[in-house]
């Protein structure tokens, strides 16, 4: 099949999990024989002048990257209009710049991309399918009270009604959808994101490396990975800190990542007292992390809102021992007591014990997350799910062009149960 993918981030340009997302999943369908195109974008703050629309293959795929418009749009204060102008940047390019080439589908990866693809959906009158990868309610656990976020809402209620398939990450998250944008659940089809095991694997000296110059004292390792924002709760990590200490002295919390919760956390270190027992590491190159989540007694995932959780991959990729909370597709992957260890979302004694019953049992904790390795090939395959999104395309029909009205937005919580 010729397929058109959509998506505001593809390598080298990755804000999150979305990023690898579309490039594993290009790069797979290519591979098995499906002409893929993706139309993306250039790094943001670039213009026409240092990042120019460039049209190049990368592994099979063929990538239109955008450049930015002229006006002068930031996302970060500007991201609705800044938004509208990627999306205009895109279907310019993609009606100007492909030629006689016409694809028999298109695939918009969240939001952020609503207003190209349904655009060029409507104009080619081909399928249109829409994978929704995270909320904004979901974010802000049901409550929409910015104006921003009544905006982001009702754009991604705009996509999933007007998609003809709409494909989530977990079961959680197809309920989630469902519930949100006033779908029947039954249609959405559930494609988890993959992992790719083998490159996780690394050499000893390397991780004994990591393990002196992280916890040369020989205490615990704790880790956190991925976006610092407050819906990964890796606030309640450290809230949790001091009574895991209490019953296991010596252990650190190291933590890798950026995002806009650095203030919150640097608050947080401080107001629990555990400044000199968290490192915050910042960005780590892949090789780097690789060696850290072999070295380290337990990778801990606090998360309040997760869609997925591709980072638990990661993690059992490398052989870490997990504990979890159980916020939505986390559920899908570590197995309270069978892949790893889990708790209730927000739950900082719950959050203790779980860390606690991690590091008072070695063996058990080693057992699990050999489980969890073993699940990867059999569940998050990328062979296995590109397969299973080449099916959803040949079965998905055009619905052609709708106009659909504003969603209504509740004055309180839109989940109505929270």
């Amino acid at each position: 099949m010729r397929v058109l993918m959509v998506s505001w981030e593809y390598p080298p340009v990755v804000i999150g999990g979305l990023g690898r997302h579309v490039h594993a999943l290009a790069t797979e369908l290519a591979a098995a024989g499906h002409d893929v195109v993706v139309l993306t974008r250039h790094p943001a703050g670039s213009d026409a002048t240092t990042h120019p629309t460039s049209d190049a293959t990368d592994e099979g795929v063929r990538v239109l990257r955008v450049a930015e418009d002229p006006a002068h749009l930031e996302f970060t204060r500007d991201m609705v209009a800044w938004t509208l102008a990627m999306g205009h940047a895109m279907v310019r390019a993609a009606l100007t710049r492909v030629g006689g080439w016409r694809p028999d589908v298109v695939h918009a990866h969240d939001w952020l991309v609503a207003h190209p693809a349904i655009a060029l959906a409507d104009v080619l009158g081909v399928p249109l399918v829409a994978t929704i990868h995270a909320t904004e309610a979901g974010r802000f656990n049901g409550w929409l009270s910015s104006r921003t976020s009544r905006q982001v809402h009702s754009t991604e209620w705009w996509l999933a009604n007007r998609a003809d398939t709409v494909v989530t990450c977990s079961a959680a998250m197809r309920a989630e959808v469902a519930e949100l944008f006033d779908l029947d659940p039954e249609p959405i089809a559930v494609l988890h994101n993959g992992i790719e095991p083998r490159g996780w694997r690394v050499p000893r000296r390397r991780v004994a490396a990591a393990r002196e110059r992280y916890g040369p004292g020989g205490g615990p390792l704790l880790l956190y990975f991925g976006r610092l924002e407050y819906e990964k709760g890796v606030h309640d990590l450290v809230a949790a800190l001091p009574r895991i200490r209490r019953a296991h002295p010596g252990t650190r919390l190291l933590v890798a990542g950026t995002g806009t919760a650095t203030e919150l956390l640097d608050d947080a270190v401080r107001a629990h007292r555990v400044r000199r027992s968290v490192d915050f590491l910042g960005h780590l190159p892949d090789a780097d992390l690789a060696a850290l989540l072999s070295a380290v007694d337990a990778v801990v995932l606090p998360s309040r809102y997760e869609p997925f959780g591709i980072v638990a991959l990661e993690a059992a990729a490398a052989g870490a021992p997990l504990v979890a909370s159980r916020a939505g597709g986390l559920g899908d992957i570590v197995v309270d007591g069978v892949s790893g260890v889990s708790f209730p979302p927000g739950d900082v004694p719950a959050l203790a014990r779980a860390v606690g019953s991690v590091l008072a049992d070695p063996a058990a904790a080693r057992r699990r997350a050999r489980t969890a390795r073993t699940r990867l090939g059999a569940e998050f395959d990328w062979t296995r799910i590109a397969a299973g999104t080449a099916d959803v395309y040949a079965r998905t029909e055009a619905g052609g062009p709708q106009e659909l009205p504003r969603p209504k937005i509740p004055s309180g919580n839109v989940f109505g149960r929270r």
